[in-house]
């Protein structure tokens, strides 16, 4: 259930031509909608394409992820340690990362309801929370933070809060704990290593 319900920080997007006019709020609510309504009619996605939804997720979501923020905030001190080629191999893997194991949990949110919260900015904010509450049967809602910096390319997400814990601030800890028994580069390998993982079929999907 946790990784579907981080998916779910993943499934938004507006269209390319609004992104510079459109407040975060509104981003988060239309795209979220946008997104879970093609998982849910689209039948190849539905019956296990794992490709095609990782296609859906590269077209309309990764553009709004600042991912070298994302990645130098998950490394902390360590990024500065980090060579250029180190840090461009780590954005490329911890963005391969998010993105394969998101698509496994995406397509079983087309049935969730949502809640969006009103915005709490001033118009001049340039760094704001955006806040959702996933809406379950029978259970607690689960709040979805969305913590956005506005850039000459629009608003970017930097980081996410599932249940009040950061996305940023987990793999902050599992990063520091390889570098400091494995280097950077063990870190890059152990990267490489989970999402060689994360690329083979599920055994639901094979033939």
């Amino acid at each position: 259930m946790k990784n579907i319900l981080i998916a779910l920080s993943f499934a938004f997007l507006p269209a390319a031509y609004a992104q510079d006019a459109t407040p975060p709020d509104v981003l988060v609510k239309n795209v979220t909608s946008e997104v879970v309504e093609i998982i849910a009619k689209d039948k190849e996605i539905r019956s296990g394409d794992r490709a095609k939804l990782i296609s859906v997720i590269d077209a309309k979501v990764l553009p709004h992820f600042n991912f070298n923020s994302m990645t130098a905030l998950a490394m902390g001190q360590n990024w500065r340690a980090a060579t250029p080629d180190q840090k461009k191999v780590l954005v490329e893997e911890f963005r391969t990362l998010l993105v394969r194991t998101y698509a496994s949990a995406l397509a079983a949110y087309s049935e969730q309801r949502f809640d969006y919260r009103p915005l709490r900015a001033k118009p001049t904010d340039t760094d704001v929370t955006v806040q959702v509450r996933v809406l379950q049967a029978g259970a607690q809602p689960v709040p979805i933070d969305y913590a956005m910096e506005k850039t000459a390319a629009g608003w970017k997400v930097y980081d996410v809060m599932v249940g009040g814990v950061s996305l940023v601030a987990n793999y902050r800890t599992e990063f520091a704990a390889v570098v400091r028994s494995s280097g950077i580069d063990g870190l890059i390998k152990e990267l490489q290593v989970k999402n060689k993982g994360l690329a083979k079929p599920a055994p639901a999907e094979k033939k």
